[in-house]
């Protein structure tokens, strides 16, 4: 993580590890008379969700809020965020098992199913996903309706309409030819839904107005597509001990990427496109943007 994302966002960060570890704790088991398994369980999931990882999704859901209604409902924020990383830690647990990525690392450490078992790390990833929505129900300072409309984004969003059918489509096309308009499609799905999710979550607790949730919702689109060109070349071009995950798995899966239907210069050159078409949304928001913009400029800019 760049030195000056850390200072711009370091603080920020330790607040939102601290909430989640929390937020998580209290839905474990007592210590004192609880089955075994299900310590083991809780265990699981904590390693899942706490091993590191650059946290730009529930970034996201704070700075979407400050660009709407700066210091607004925190509380909630740390609710909504949390929520949002738990969808997240769950999909990259089930994506490293052997039916899906079959990755041994994660994040710079063994994978949960290494660190644990298989069937271990399907619960976990099934324990997170439960875990984020009652989450959700129980954001404090939210009316029903704000508590309604934020599981409704991020069940759309992790469904098959969103994470869960670009991971469908994903495997299906591993040694396929895919155009460039369906790999769109596929990331916007995989890897954009959530980011979307992130920025009307914390529009949602911060009461947005429809014109802004469409800039928010341009915004994602773009940067979540961004991210995923970055990861395509970071997959090529990066390696393992910095990205903290197998290098060139992608290749040696022949799926389709960026860098495969583009080449490495035009994908950077797609990546840039997208960042300053992003820039471009928050035109409105004036200097309440500028979280948004750095996480934007980080996103295009990282080295993992």
């Amino acid at each position: 993580m760049t030195s000056s994302f850390e200072a711009s966002f370091g603080h920020k960060l330790r607040h939102f590890n601290t909430r989640l570890v929390q937020l998580l704790e209290h839905s474990s088991p007592s210590d004192n008379n609880d089955d075994p398994s299900l310590v083991r369980l809780h265990e699981a999931v904590a390693y899942a969700v706490s091993n590191g990882g650059k946290r730009v999704r529930p970034l996201l859901v704070y700075a979407a809020a400050h660009a709407v209604h700066p210091g607004h409902n925190e509380p909630a924020l740390d609710y909504a965020a949390s929520a949002l990383e738990m969808i997240h830690s769950y999909s990259l647990v089930h994506d490293d098992l052997p039916a899906m990525d079959d990755d041994d690392l994660r994040r710079g450490l063994p994978s949960c199913h290494k660190a644990y078992d298989e069937a271990t790390a399907m619960l976990v990833g099934d324990a997170l996903h439960s875990r984020a929505f009652e989450l959700l129900s129980e954001a404090p300072g939210l009316d029903a309706q704000q508590k309604i409309d934020m599981v409704r984004v991020l069940a759309v969003a992790a469904g098959s309409q969103g994470m869960v059918g670009g991971q469908a489509v994903d495997v299906a096309a591993a040694g396929s030819n895919m155009s460039l308009a369906r790999l769109k499609a596929m990331h916007s799905l995989k890897t954009g839904a959530l980011i979307q999710a992130s920025l009307t979550l914390g529009g949602i607790v911060a009461g947005e107005s429809s014109s802004e949730l469409r800039s928010l919702e341009t915004y994602g689109r773009d940067i979540g597509l961004a991210f995923q060109v970055v990861d395509d070349i970071l997959d090529v071009e990066g390696d393992t001990s910095t990205l903290g995950k197998t290098s060139g798995k992608d290749l040696e899966a022949d799926k389709p990427t960026y860098v495969k239907l583009l080449g490495l210069e035009f994908a950077r050159a797609e990546a840039q496109r997208l960042l300053e078409s992003a820039l471009q949304s928050l035109v409105p928001f004036g200097q309440g943007a500028s979280q948004l913009i750095e996480i934007a400029r980080f996103i295009t800019e990282r080295d993992r």
